[in-house]
């Protein structure tokens, strides 16, 4: 899957034009910002967790940066809550939940 992923050239997104897309774990869903692949791919990425929904244990090779707008984002690092930004290095590997 390709989305605005020429880097030379101007990209912009309005969250409220861009549909939410399931993903495959269940109570997740995305809006796809920009994306280069399939799962794990170089993205970015809205991400809407429901209560209680997690993805399964994934690797980012490239790294992995994440920003909490609302809630608690959970992994086996902690808990996030809203406005907490954290970048991962490249080959770190969660299991991120709600």
């Amino acid at each position: 899957m390709r989305i605005n992923a020429d880097f030379s050239q101007r990209a912009a997104v309005f969250f409220d034009q861009t549909p939410w897309v399931a993903s495959p774990a269940a109570g997740v869903d995305r809006k796809m910002l920009d994306r280069i692949g399939d799962e794990v791919p170089r993205a970015t990425t809205i991400v809407r967790f429901a209560p209680g929904s997690s993805f399964a244990p994934h690797t980012h090779d490239g790294g992995e940066e994440f920003l909490v707008l609302d809630g608690v984002f959970q992994d086996e690092s902690g808990d996030f809550p809203k406005g907490s930004y954290v970048r991962n290095p490249p080959t770190s590997r969660h299991q991120p939940s709600a």
